[in-house]
Formats: structure tokens, C-alpha cells, sequence
């Protein structure tokens, strides 16, 4: 597209800068209206004869200036039509001006220069040559008539040619820098529309971020962050100051310390703080914050993902030769050969328990959500539960130590509660003492939360602070025999009924709290639901 075509089409009227125009013309009636007012003091070599013309056409050209302006600022419609009805006004009251003081030896012409200039800048188009053109016209036509009839010098005809000409090359170079500054303009009204837009979207992805993003300036103020930043933090709003650990985290780092940290962050999550020096010329400091629950969760749900599709085959691709094998096994046993081969049997047949024991595991996870909350009465059900363990064990039931606030009702999957309290039991004998009240059983209510506890603990030597963090992820085992999914789908199966299964304290050996609901048990689907959240 030409260049002029380009400008027609992005030009915009320059309201602001025609008033400021508006503003110099009435500086200059003004000051005209001065100078034919007072002619002894202040005309000083320009000389406007004081008569009542020259006052008439200077009140007149003041009311049409103000008039301009008024119209610029209320009325902001056909600019151009203002535009050149208000350079017109200027070019008719300067001849006419010149013409009383004596022609272009008053030195008028000059205003006619600023003018054409002025209207050059903010015009359109070839708009500024018709102004040239008018006033060039205007200047001869007031020279050779005041050579004429009013005895004007004639040598001056060719002084006014000469202005003339400079009223041409006034408004071409103005337009000229006019439309340099016009594609500057433009320019930075794009470049800022499209950094405006940059700046939304980069906002808007930093809000939607998973992770947290503060921007800290030198001197450790917050500056902004993101909402996940907030909740990560508890930050209130407009916070200014870092909380301290992840303050002195940072002082550490900019003394050459490490670019990563892990601190607690609020409601106790575990949060990894990251730092990144920007470009920026305030110094300016980048913090991520990442979950590092919802990491290790994330983690875990690709593992169990994985583990899912692997679930369907395993019925038939792994139980099927197991069965097999283990009806071998049997037939071998029946016939009698050496203390060697019994031995051999021996080790086969626990191994494809074992792997047998693997497969419910594993099958186990696709049946978690399938839970049927109801009351269960904690004596009852927790005595029979002991009943059935000690004498599927073949243990004394006195290795029981079972205590409970009378009548304390727990909103459980009845099936569910028994795996849950079978797989903690057993760990519980793995590691206790096996003597006289070496597991102990202990429910507790809370009637103003609603919530009941129901302890597990044992006397053995209590869980390793290092692997404290690791004990429920699947497959992590602390025994060789063991699948490690125990206590992962003990907590799945807790969740699955609206509870939960955490890790307490030694007490002085291994210490598991169920922590449930007491209130009235939600129907199957709410339970299911609920259970998928």
C-alpha cells in the first residue's frame, strides 16, 4: 500500500493537539488586541494603527479563535472542516493585518508560517498544500494590491514570491515530519496493543498455573504473585513480605547458597521452592513453588495407571498357571519322595501363595470404589474381628488389647474395615513382641466433630523416620516377602468410605489411626462419589 494511502487509512484526528493550536491563536489575538489597545507601549516596531476596524476584525478574529476552541473540546466532529475554516481565519486576519501595518515590511507574515506549520502537523492529506496555496495567494493578492493603492514598495512583490515559496516548503517538510512522527505513532500504539495483549495472556497462563509464581525485587519485597502462589502461602491480600522460611531461603540463595529448597508452606503442605535471576533492571528475582504432594500424587497415578491396565490380565494370563502349579505342587506332595523334594514343595507352594496373595492385591484396586457405608457398633465388630484374626493366626487372644468408649458407632464398608484391620494387624504381629497385649486396639470419639479414631499399635520397634514418608506408596516394602500394596489400598479403601489412614507417632512401636465418621452413612452413591473426589 503507498505510503499516503497507508497514512488516509490509519490517520486519526488530533483533537488534543489542535486545542493546544487553538490555544497559540488565542495567545495571539490577544496580544494583537494589545498592541492596537496600547500602540505607544507595546508595539514596539510592529505598528497597527489604533482604529475601529482593526478593533472590530482583532474581536472578531478572538471570538472565532474561542469559538475554535470551544468546538475542539465539545464538539470533536469534521476536523477538518475546523481545521480549514480556522487556518482560513488566520491567513484572512493576518493580510488583512498586514495590509493596515504596510505590507510584509510589518513582519506579520511570519504567523502565517507558524499556521501553516501547525496545521501541516495535524492535517490530513494534501489538505496542508491547499493551505500553502491559500495563503500564498492571500499574500500576493494583499502585496500587489497595497503596491496599487496604497503606495506599498513594489521590490516587495518579489520578497512576498519569495515567502510564498517558503509557505510551500514550510508545509511539504511539516507534513514530512508530520507523517514520520504519524508512522511512529502508529507504530507504538500497535507495539503497545500488542505487548497489552502479551501481558493478558502471559497473566492469565500464570494464573492458571498448577504451580506458584512470586516476582520479588532486590530488596526481598513481593512484588506480584499468582493465586496457587497465595493459597501455597496463605498470603493475604497485597502482601508484601515473604514468609521467613522461604525469606531466608532466598537471602541463602543470593549468597551463593542452593537454587532449590524444600520448606512447609500453609495447612502444612511440602513445597519446593525454586529461584531464577531475571533480566530485568530492577533486579528482580523469579520463585516457583511446586506441591510436592500433588507431585508424588501425580506420581502414583501414572504408576497405578499403568497398573490398571495390567489388572485384567492378570486374572487370566498370571492366575490361570498359578492354579496350574499350585495343583501340581498338590499332586507331588501326595506321593512319597525324599525330605529334599518335600522341602522343594514346600518352597513352591509359599511362593505361589505369595504371588497368589500379589494378584488379590492387585485386583484389589480396581474394586476400591465399590464401598457400602453403615453403622458398625466398634465393640462388636472390632471383638469378632479378633476372634477371627487370633484363631486364623492360631494365636492367643491375649495378644489383644482392646479398648473403647462404650457404644462408639463407625460409618464404615463393614468388608472394607475388616481388610484394612486384618493388613494392620498383621504388620502389627511382623514386628511386635507377640507376647501379652502386644497390639493394641483403641477407639476413640469425638461427638463434637463427628469423627471416631480407631488406633493400631504395637511394641515392636516403631517405624524409621526415613522411610516414614515413603510407607504408603505402592510397592514400597520394608519385609521381603511383602507385595508393598498392603497399606497403599488399606488408605485407598479408608478414602473410599469418607475416611482416612495416616501414620501417628511411635507409641512406642508402629502407631496407625482410621479416622472415619460417626454421623448417618450416606447412600451408595454419595459413598462412591465421594470416593472418586
Amino acid at each position: 500500500m503507498p505510503l499516503d494511502n497507508w497514512l488516509s487509512a490509519t490517520w486519526e484526528a488530533n483533537w488534543r493537539s489542535y486545542q493546544y493550536f487553538n490555544l497559540y491563536r488565542l495567545v495571539v489575538a490577544g496580544t494583537f488586541l494589545l498592541l492596537v489597545l496600547f500602540p505607544s507601549a507595546l508595539t514596539m516596531r510592529i505598528i497597527l494603527p489604533s482604529t475601529s476596524g482593526n478593533l472590530l476584525l482583532l474581536g472578531g478574529y478572538m471570538s472565532a479563535v474561542v469559538a475554535g476552541l470551544l468546538l475542539s473540546v465539545y464538539w470533536r466532529e469534521a476536523f477538518n472542516l475546523q481545521l480549514s475554516l480556522q487556518v482560513a481565519v488566520d491567513i484572512v486576519v493576518v493580510n488583512l493585518l498586514m495590509l493596515s501595518a504596510g505590507g510584509i515590511d510589518s513582519g506579520l507574515a511570519v504567523l502565517l508560517f507558524v499556521s501553516l506549520a501547525a496545521a501541516s502537523l495535524v492535517g490530513r492529506g494534501r489538505l496542508v498544500l491547499f493551505y500553502a496555496a491559500l495563503a500564498t495567494l492571500a499574500l500576493l493578492g494583499t502585496q500587489i494590491y497595497g503596491t496599487l493603492f496604497r503606495h506599498f514598495d513594489a521590490s516587495l512583490v518579489v520578497q512576498a514570491g519569495l515567502i510564498s515559496a517558503g509557505f510551500f516548503a514550510t508545509a511539504i517538510l511539516t507534513r514530512l515530519l508530520g507523517q514520520r512522527v504519524m508512522i511512529n505513532e502508529n507504530l507504538a500504539r500497535q507495539h503497545g496493543i500488542a505487548l497489552d495483549n502479551q501481558i493478558r495472556i502471559s497473566q492469565r497462563v500464570v494464573e492458571r498455573m498448577q504451580d506458584g509464581v512470586l516476582i520479588v525485587d532486590a530488596d526481598g519485597r513481593i512484588v506480584r504473585y499468582n493465586p496457587v502462589a497465595q493459597t501455597m502461602l496463605g498470603l493475604p491480600e497485597a502482601a508484601a513480605q515473604l514468609p521467613a522460611a522461604l525469606a531466608a531461603a532466598l537471602a541463602a540463595w543470593i549468597d551463593g547458597g542452593p537454587e532449590s529448597l524444600q520448606f512447609t508452606g500453609f495447612a502444612e503442605r511440602r513445597l519446593l521452592a525454586r529461584f531464577e535471576r531475571t533480566a530485568s533492571s530492577d533486579q528482580e528475582v523469579l520463585i516457583f513453588l511446586e506441591d510436592l504432594g500433588r507431585i508424588q500424587e501425580r506420581a502414583q497415578q501414572m504408576k497405578l495407571a499403568a497398573l490398571g491396565r495390567l489388572t485384567a490380565s492378570i486374572a487370566h494370563e498370571i492366575r490361570n498357571p498359578l492354579s496350574a502349579i499350585s495343583h501340581a505342587g498338590e499332586l507331588l506332595r501326595e506321593e512319597r519322595r525324599s525330605e529334599v523334594c518335600e522341602r522343594l514343595l514346600c518352597i513352591l507352594r509359599d511362593n505361589i501363595l505369595r504371588l497368589d496373595r500379589i494378584v488379590q492385591d492387585v485386583l484389589l484396586l480396581g474394586r476400591q470404589n465399590n464401598a457400602r457405608p453403615e453403622p458398625l457398633a466398634l465393640d462388636e465388630f472390632c471383638s469378632a474381628f479378633i476372634e477371627d484374626f487370633v484363631s486364623t493366626e492360631e494365636l492367643s487372644p491375649e495378644i489383644f488389647n482392646w479398648q473403647s468408649e462404650s457404644g462408639v458407632i463407625l460409618c464404615f464398608d463393614r468388608t472394607h474395615l475388616h481388610q484394612i484391620l486384618w493388613n494392620l494387624a498383621s504388620n502389627a504381629l511382623r514386628y511386635s513382641s507377640g507376647g501379652v497385649g502386644a497390639i493394641r486396639l483403641e477407639a476413640l470419639a469425638a461427638p463434637d466433630s463427628g469423627r471416631v479414631e480407631l488406633h493400631v499399635i504395637d511394641d515392636g520397634p516403631g517405624v524409621p523416620d526415613e522411610v516414614r514418608e515413603q510407607l504408603f506408596e505402592p510397592f514400597f516394602t520394608l519385609h521381603h516377602t511383602g507385595s508393598g500394596l498392603g497399606l497403599y489400598i488399606a488408605r485407598e479403601l479408608c478414602a473410599a468410605s469418607g475416611g482416612s489412614l495416616s501414620l501417628g507417632a511411635n507409641a512406642p512401636g508402629g502407631h496407625f489411626i482410621i479416622t472415619g465418621r460417626n454421623e448417618a452413612c450416606q447412600p451408595l452413591e454419595a459413598s462412591a462419589e465421594r470416593a472418586q473426589n
